[in-house]
């Protein structure tokens, strides 16, 4: 699948209609917790709840995204949307944990639920779920935001297959621990999820080499081009976490050190674009030049 990177109006779209469907999944999930007494419905309504909090916060940092770079802010505003996948991913966090203190609770007590009630909105959700995973499936991948919303919207979905089925257990054998069974579950799928996608965002956010990218690899392919001596400042990041930027100074041979003799700097770009390093700054220079400059050491 081709990588979306123009921030348009298809990814705006799939986040509207995803925040509208969330939003009513939620109110329909609410009252039908408290109504029925189902812990599972409602651990599943309060993530609902943070999914359309999660979910408005990435529509406007998709909105905030599509500005243009301008004099202050050069790389543009993508990083807006993984601060927003940050939260998200914070916020799913907070959530589970909620979830499971309220499901240790349970264990051992006696509640009554009203399995029909509860059988009822948890199909609901699980189509509607259905319908707004369907529609971010398709950018998920070329976007760092849209990924967060999405892992929102299949924790969901998951959720209300876990309710369906312990409202089908109780009705069918009156055990009422499968609704506490219910939202571990819910636990246990998310939370590695949540955590992973955390520590994505941080990664981005601490601008380390972005993952897949080699800068070990990178540096090998920069030093074995013909006329290179060294390769030193070499810093690989990405700011919304899917495009990796590099920059990197060349050592070069005197007569190099012009980007039209050698065609090195040509050379040196493909060299990138074969390593997925579409953009990139290089400096050309030669040996005696590094003795006038800060040399940023590992």
């Amino acid at each position: 699948m081709a990588h979306d990177h123009d921030h348009g109006q298809a990814p705006l779209r799939a986040l509207g209609i995803a925040v509208g469907i969330t939003g009513t999944v939620f109110l329909a999930e609410l009252i039908g917790g408290l109504v029925s007494g189902s812990l599972a419905l409602l651990s599943d309504a309060m993530h609902m709840l943070s999914d359309a909090a999660g979910l408005i916060i990435a529509l406007l940092a998709a909105l905030v995204s599509r500005r243009a770079a301008t004099a202050s802010a050069t790389f543009g505003h993508r990083r807006i949307e993984v601060l927003a996948a940050l939260l998200n991913a914070l916020a799913v966090t907070g959530v589970v944990v909620w979830i499971l203190i309220q499901a240790i609770g349970r264990i051992g007590g006696h509640h009554d639920i009203d399995t029909t009630l509860m059988l009822g909105v948890a199909v609901v959700g699980l189509v509607a779920n259905a319908a707004s995973a369907w529609v971010l499936s398709r950018h998920r991948h070329g976007n760092l935001n849209i990924r967060g919303a999405f892992l929102h919207v299949i924790a969901d979905m998951l959720g209300s297959v876990a309710v369906i089925i312990a409202a089908l257990v109780i009705r069918w054998t009156g055990w009422m621990h499968a609704d506490t069974l219910a939202s571990l579950a819910i636990v246990a799928f998310v939370l590695p999820r949540s955590l992973s996608l955390l520590w994505h965002t941080l990664e981005v956010l601490m601008e380390r080499a972005p993952r897949g990218v080699d800068t070990r690899e990178v540096e090998r392919a920069l030093a074995a081009l013909p006329g290179v001596q060294a390769v030193h400042d070499l810093h690989v990041w990405s700011t919304d976490g899917v495009t990796p930027l590099a920059t990197a100074h060349l050592v070069v041979e005197e007569n190099c050190v012009t980007p039209g003799e050698c065609g090195l700097l040509g050379r040196a770009q493909e060299a990138l674009r074969a390593l997925h390093i579409e953009h990139s700054t290089i400096q050309l220079e030669h040996p005696g030049h590094v003795a006038h400059e800060a040399v940023c050491r590992p």
